[in-house]
């Protein structure tokens, strides 16, 4: 099979690209392994996304823009990304190679992990990066939200949907995430706030029952009375399969230029997989744009 463009990913970044690529006529293929929507399904509630006044589910966001991107005829397909053959321009996936014009990598990250003992192992035993996904396994407990950006606050405040306490810990003085963000947390009842603490270690052996931690102003290490333990301290790029293929730069981050043309000229990026400083759905968004009308002027200017 033979298609103008392929985008491996199906986050905001990757359905904006097919939006543009498909309404410009060129044949889109957008290969995803997991959920249409990426990251952003995960999300309960978009309050920053411009044209939703009152705030949309990440979910609902999600299904739109995949709804738009197939209504110009892009084709959407779930598959593992097994790499790239440059001199053929061949897409390989677990079940096919497929050959391509211009290729876009929308391959967004995935959590970022503390590396504490027992980490690994209790990982789904009382141990989750996603409270969206198992905050309700937690209904009437005490859990902790390890991180200080947007999502540790986020999250914190959904999970007060069903944790009876929540020790929100950060290893700095104060958070990071947005002002009106920090307000809804300090007015919630059942936040409380662990500042200038680190996490030492995960008690349990077959499931979470408590977290050590310790107070880097006190010199003081205890411990917090948890099932559950909830980590949002980032993000790192899925990038290892393309180790080679395109230009990294040391985090692993896709190295792009203005027009989002990677070091390979008929590659492109977009998305939380590229270097850039803010990693939001707006911004991916408009990444996408940008890849994708670079993708549309690369086949019929250069291609040709």
């Amino acid at each position: 099979m033979n298609y103008d463009v392929i985008i491996v990913g199906g986050g905001p970044a990757g359905l904006t690209s097919a939006i543009y690529t498909s309404r410009a006529m060129q044949k889109t293929l957008v290969i995803e392994e997991r959920a249409v929507g990426g990251q952003m399904v995960l999300t309960t509630e978009v309050e920053n996304y411009p044209g939703f006044p009152d705030g949309i589910m990440g979910a609902e966001l999600g299904s739109l823009m995949e709804k738009q991107a197939r209504r110009f005829g892009a084709e959407i397909r779930y598959g593992s990304f097994k790499g790239i053959d440059t001199e053929k321009k061949v897409l390989k996936t677990s079940e096919e190679e497929i050959s391509f014009k211009a290729l876009i990598l929308a391959l967004g990250a995935e959590p970022a992990k503390l590396g504490l003992p027992k980490e690994e192992e209790l990982t789904g035993r009382g141990i989750s990066y996603c409270a969206t996904c198992d905050g309700a396994f937690f209904r009437e407990q005490k859990v902790a939200v390890i991180g200080g950006g947007n999502t540790a606050l986020e999250e914190a405040l959904f999970l007060t949907n069903f944790a009876s306490k929540v020790y929100l810990i950060h290893r700095r003085d104060s958070f990071r995430g947005e002002k009106y963000l920090q307000e809804k947390v300090k007015k919630n009842p059942k936040i409380e706030t662990v500042l200038s603490t680190i996490p030492k270690e995960i008690i349990g052996e077959n499931d979470v029952n408590g977290l050590r931690v310790f107070g880097l102003k006190d010199n003081r290490e205890y411990v917090l009375d948890v099932t559950g333990v909830f980590i949002f301290v980032g993000y790192k790029p899925k990038t290892e399969i393309i180790k080679g293929v395109v230009e990294l730069n040391e985090q692993g981050y896709i190295k792009a230029d203005r027009y989002l043309r990677t070091s390979v000229p008929f590659i492109f990026a977009c998305g939380d997989c590229i270097d850039k400083p803010y990693k939001q759905i707006a911004s991916a968004v408009g990444d996408g744009c940008v890849a994708g009308m670079s993708a549309v002027s690369y086949i019929e200017y250069e291609c040709l």
